[in-house]
This record gives C-alpha cells, sequence and structure tokens, in this order.
C-alpha cells in the first residue's frame, strides 16, 4: 500500500511526499484505474480472455489497486469510528476498532505487494484453464475421438543401456520387430474397430477419401504416399556412404522397428506398390540403420535424402507450400515456406513422430515434426511461433499465435495425413537427449514401449502431452551424467495453447484468422482436446459412455484396458432397467467361466460401489447393482474379467434418475 504522507525525520512534522515519491503515486493511479478499465472492456464480452497473457499480468495490478483503495476507505472509517467511540468514552469498544483498522490496514498492505509482485515471470508450470474432462473441438475419425496405446515392454530390451553405437536402442538385440508388429496389428484395427488388418486398412483410405471429397473409393495402386519420419540427428548430413559418425551420441528418432512395422502394413497389407511410397525426414537424411534394414526387405521404395548418397533418392522443391496465419507479426523473418514435389504430390502422408520433450516448443509431435518439411536449410525462423522463441522470454499462456496450427492445418501437411502414428518405443524428456527409462506406471523404469494410433491429430497429441507430463513433473539435472538429464518443458504454462486453437476457434488471438492456404476462410476445427481426469485411471469423456471427447483404448501387453468399444471382448452386457431410481441388474454372457468383478465409478473415475466380485460360469450372467443411495446423475459401470496382466475391461454407461 502507497502511504499519501510521511512524517519528517528531521522536523517532526507530517509532509507530502517528494517530487518522484508523488509522481509514483500519480502513476499507481493512472495503471491502477487504467488496469480496471481494460479488464472489464476486455473481459466482460468475452471470459475466456481472462486467461490471456495480457489478463494475467493486468489482474494482479488492478487488483491491488482495489485493495488499496478499500484499504485507505476502511482505515478512514474504522479510525473515525474510534475517535468517535472514544469521545463516547466507550473505550472497550473503541480498542476493538482500533485493532481492527490496524488488521485491515496491514492485511491490505501485505496483500496489496504480493498481489503486485506475482506473475511477474514466467510460471514454467502448466495450469489447465479447462480441467479434466472437458473437450472442446470436433471429434474425427471413424470411431469419432478414438486414440489407441499399445504398450508392451516385451517390444523392447530392459538391459539396453543406450551408451553406445554397440548398445543403441535401433539394433535388433535390443527392440524386437515381431512384438512390435503384434503392436501395430493391434493399434490399427482398434483404431478403426475392424476385425482383421486388410478390414482396417479399407475403412481407412475409405475414410480418408470421404471425408476429403474423392467419393467412396478405397485406395488405388497408382496412388503415392508419404511417410514423414523424424531423423533430426540427420539433420547435419550423412557420410558420403550413409554411414552415422561414431562420434554422434545416441540422439532417439523415429526407430527403424516403427518405420519396417509400417513397411510391411502397407505394402503386404494394403496393397500399396513399394515404388509408390516415399520415405523420409526432407530436412535430413537416411543413416545406413534405417536403410540397410528396409532395403533389404522393400528394395524398391523411395528412401528420400537431401544428398547424393547411394541408394537414396534427392527430392525436388516445389513452388508450392504454406502461407503462415500471422503474416510476420510473430515470426518477422518468414511468411511462408515451400515444400518438396513428392509431398505436395504425394495422395496421402503418415506421420510418425517420436515421442520427445523439446526446449522451444514444450513437446514436438506431429505439428512440430512438419518443421522438417520445407525446403529451407532449416528452421529456425519458426521458433518464435513455438513456446520459446530461441533466447527471448517464454511465450507462456493462451490465445497467442501459434505456428503448429497451421502445420496442423495446410493442404499439403495435416490436410492429407491418412493415419496418425507416435512412436513411443523409446522416449525422452528432450528432442537432443538418448532415450529414458520412465518411472511412472505401468512403466515402472523400464523403457516405454509405446506405439500410438489416431484418425483425429488433437487428440492423441492431447494423449501424449498427458502421458508426458504424467511422468516428467520434476527437472532432475545429474551433474555427473551417469543417467539422463530429466527436463521439465512438456510443464510449461500454455503448452497445450495450439490444442486449443487446433480444436476451437474461440481460442484464437483476438482478431486472428488461420487460413495457410489462403483459401479466404477460416479453419475448421481440426480435431477434439480435452485431458484425462486424472493420473491414475487415465480416462477421457469418451470412456464415460457420452459422444463427445476422446475415446482412449489402452492395450497393455496385449490385453485392452479400457474401452467403450472393446474390439476384443463382446460380453452383450445389458442393464435394465437403465435409467433406474432403485436396485437394477446387469445380464452379460461369457465364452467361459472366468473371474469377474463389477464397480460403479462416478464420471470422475471416483469408487463408488463395490457391485460384484468372484466366478461365473460360461453362459448368461446376472448381478443386481444397488442404486438407491446413489445421488442422482450418470455413473460407469465398469466390469473387470480375469486378473492382473491378463485382465479386461468392459465398460456400461448407468444412470440414476
Amino acid at each position: 500500500m502507497i502511504p499519501l504522507f510521511h512524517r519528517c525525520p528531521e522536523t517532526g512534522r507530517v509532509v507530502g511526499l517528494n517530487k518522484p515519491q508523488g509522481v509514483a503515486v500519480v502513476l499507481f493511479f493512472i495503471v491502477g484505474i487504467a488496469s480496471i478499465i481494460w479488464f472489464l472492456i476486455r473481459v466482460i464480452p468475452k471470459p475466456s480472455r481472462i486467461t490471456y497473457p495480457c489478463m494475467k499480468a493486468t489482474m494482479p495490478v488492478a487488483y491491488s489497486f482495489i485493495i488499496y483503495l478499500l484499504s485507505i476507505t476502511g482505515s478512514v472509517l474504522f479510525f473515525r469510528k474510534a475517535v468517535n467511540t472514544f469521545r463516547k468514552r466507550q473505550f472497550y469498544y473503541g480498542a476493538v476498532i482500533i485493532c481492527a483498522a490496524l488488521f485491515f490496514g496491514a492485511y491490505a498492505l501485505i496483500h496489496s505487494r504480493s498481489e503486485i509482485l506475482a506473475d511477474t515471470g514466467p510460471t514454467e508450470k502448466f495450469s489447465d484453464p479447462l480441467g479434466p474432462n472437458a473437450p472442446i473441438g470436433e471429434a474425427k475419425g471413424i470411431v469419432p475421438g478414438r486414440v489407441v496405446w499399445i504398450w508392451d515392454p516385451d517390444a523392447t530390451n530392459e538391459n539396453c543401456t543406450n551408451s553406445s553405437h554397440d548398445d543403441a536402442y535401433w539394433l535388433e538385440s535390443n527392440c524386437d520387430q515381431n512384438v512390435v508388429d503384434a503392436m501395430f496389428s493391434d493399434g490399427i484395427k482398434s483404431v478403426c474397430g475392424e476385425a482383421s488388418d486388410a478390414e482396417a486398412w479399407d475403412a481407412i483410405f475409405l475414410y480418408f477419401n470421404i471425408n476429403h471429397g474423392k467419393g467412396d473409393i478405397g485406395y488405388s495402386a497408382d496412388e503415392t504416399i508419404f511417410i514423414k519420419i523424424n531423423a533430426v540427428t540427420a539433420w547435419s548430413g550423412a557420410a558420403p556412404d550413409g554411414v552415422m559418425p561414431p562420434y554422434l551420441g545416441i540422439e532417439f528418432d523415429t526407430s527403424p522397428q516403427t518405420i519396417l512395422s509400417m513397411l510391411r502394413q502397407l505394402i503386404n497389407v494394403a496393397g500399396v506398390p513399394e515404388e509408390k511410397i516415399y520415405v523420409g525426414d526432407p530436412l535430413c537424411d537416411v543413416w545406413n540403420t534405417l536403410y540397410d534394414k528396409f532395403y533389404a526387405e522393400f528394395p524398391n521404395v523411395k528412401y528420400v535424402s537431401k544428398r547424393n548418397i547411394p541408394g537414396r533418392t534427392l527430392l525436388h522443391a516445389s513452388t508450392s507450400g504454406i502461407h503462415y496465419s500471422d503474416h510476420g507479426t510473430v515470426m518477422t523473418e518468414i511468411t511462408s515456406h515451400n515444400f518438396y514435389t513428392e509431398m505436395v504430390d504425394a495422395d496421402y502422408m503418415i506421420n510418425i513422430p517420436s515421442l520427445k520433450g523439446h526446449r522451444w516448443a514444450g513437446i514436438t509431435l506431429f505439428a512440430k515434426n512438419h518443421f522438417g518439411s520445407n525446403t529451407s536449410d532449416h528452421s529456425w525462423e519458426l521458433h518464435k511461433g513455438l513456446m520459446k522463441p530461441d533466447d527471448d522470454p517464454l511465450r507462456e499462456g493462451y490465445n497467442l499465435y501459434r505456428v503448429q496450427v497451421d502445420l496442423m492445418a495446410c493442404q499439403y501437411l495435416g490436410g492429407k495425413t491418412l493415419l496418425f502414428a507416435v512412436d513411443g518405443l523409446w522416449a525422452t524428456s528432450y528432442e537432443h537427449q538418448k532415450p529414458q527409462k520412465f518411472q511412472t506406471a505401468p512403466f515402472n523404469n523400464d523403457w516405454c514401449s509405446s506405439v500410438l494410433f489416431s484418425l483425429d491429430p488433437v487428440a492423441i497429441e492431447s494423449v501424449c502431452l498427458d502421458i508426458m507430463q504424467k511422468e516428467f513433473t520434476e527437472e532432475d539435472i545429474d551433474d555427473d551424467n551417469d543417467t539422463p538429464d530429466r527436463y521439465t518443458y512438456v510443464q510449461w504454462d500454455g503448452i497445450d495453447d495450439y490444442l486449443h486453437q487446433a480444436a476451437n476457434s474461440d481460442w484464437w488471438p483476438d482478431d486472428f484468422t488461420y487460413d495457410p492456404d489462403q483459401t479466404g476462410s477460416p479453419i475448421p476445427s481440426l480435431g477434439v482436446h480435452e485431458h484425462w481426469n486424472n493420473v491414475n485411471d487415465m480416462l477421457y469423456t469418451g470412456n464415460f459412455g457420452t459422444a463427445e471427447g476422446i475415446e482412449l483404448v489402452r492395450i497393455f501387453n496385449g490385453s485392452v484396458i479400457n474401452s467403450l468399444s472393446n474390439p476384443k471382448l463382446d460380453l452383450h452386457c445389458e442393464i435394465y432397467p437403465n435409467p433406474s431410481n432403485g436396485r437394477t441388474t446387469l445380464s452379460f454372457e461369457l465364452p467361459e467361466a472366468a473371474y469377474i468383478s463389477v464397480e460403479v465409478l462416478s464420471l470422475n473415475g471416483r469408487l463408488v460401489q463395490h457391485s460384484y466380485a468372484g466366478d461365473c460360469l460360461a453362459g448368461t450372467n446376472q448381478i443386481s447393482i444397488a442404486m438407491e443411495d446413489l445421488a442422482k446423475g450418470t455413473y460407469l459401470c465398469v466390469i473387470k474379467m480375469g486378473k492382473g496382466a491378463g485382465e479386461t475391461v468392459y465398460t456400461e454407461k448407468l444412470i440414476k434418475n
């Protein structure tokens, strides 16, 4: 609180402030009044602006000014009241009022100072403005909003050290190709709910073509596919023979086993001719660690490179590309980029990034992976459109221009992506690190050993962010370099701003339009975004039986953990009556005798009731569920079959009226 007068230490007289102090007071009043006016003008018409960085800076100033005015007014009123009570010789009452006045003034002084000091710098700590299970945007996919997460620790070698090229993640001894192939099969079938790999690919191509104006048709043998991988370690260029330099560290790129599984699916299952497939990271080269493995099985695939290396296919620059929607106001050094002809002319794209945190973007996934898709020698000028523009201050908060949205919407990039697949077999907190073992469940100090699939680009990035934020919560820098450093870039405040904006235009900056293809129209919702309910249950809105939000299908070590549309299990469940205000009956059929448990959960994942646990016989089974003591609302009836790693979970919606 700023005093208007002070006592002169030399004369003891009460005098006004000196000139500098007077100027400070005047400025304080001007800034305080302006902050209140600015806050009211901005927030009342559009309440979501309260999350804007300018509002985060304005609110403490406005609030502290209001507290200051209240403290002055309150102090004057209390002391006047105290004087009157003393005049009436009501000493006890007057003393109480004096104490209240002193307390009020002291509180105002401390509180206003703390508010003024708050938010003076970047928090660097994620704070979700929506809260859990609050989806925004329009879900995409054959099963809208579905993301499939396959985790199998048998895919990776627990004893791999990644300490040298002789014990690196890309070696056959450290990654089981057969297990990865099985994970891909599960993921591709589950993402569209089909029973076989071939049926799944037919459905995926059909879905894409219908939604891109090509009609009710599948894949045609004359169509090309560009597989965009992450190969950032080869940005500086491979040796003339394609050999990875021995001095290069073990930095994580898209693993060769993941890429080979995708090639096997496309060629052996979907029937795509080898010569119609391009594989690579246009800004980089393809190491022999990848090329030798792929060429031995598929010699006619075009493995692209930016240099003349034996067996590689050189790319050709195109005049087509992307026009960034900030028009040079944020990324001041660039307004557009061109792409390569092979990418522009491709009929489909498949994006396979690796799962990593990022020192400029916070996290790097599908959108950030396209920093390597342009024809320039680098993408440094795009960093200003990320969270951390090189050495500039952190662009935290919401409703700021994010270049990832343009990349996700561009017709040549996200606009032609057939399937989104994340390589999380190995993962790390920082893009130029070797893989790190994950400490949280289900990994428990083992490699991430995961792959994820979706037809919704926003939903799958949202799930990957939740996984990374669950793991990297505290920074841990090892000065002795015995273990990889753990950074917390994924915890930056506003890291999901680009996902908010890709999902819903309400989160765009004011008077701003994303239109990377210069169509003259703003882009539509690109998918659905939300965060899961908590780090233990990891459930999204779609997992609670609603028709909106993300549905996460988890296939852990070969067993389906949770899904409303379980592709591996059909119990033919029925709950009747439903809705109910008394007892209701769960009826289901078992193909064989099994251990069954039935639980009722609230929509936030809290256990409400244990209804049954025990062995059930093959055939029709009925279990009574007591609804009398439950509050009105929607619940989740969870039926678990089996125990431990072999447990399978089936979910039904339950309503109390």
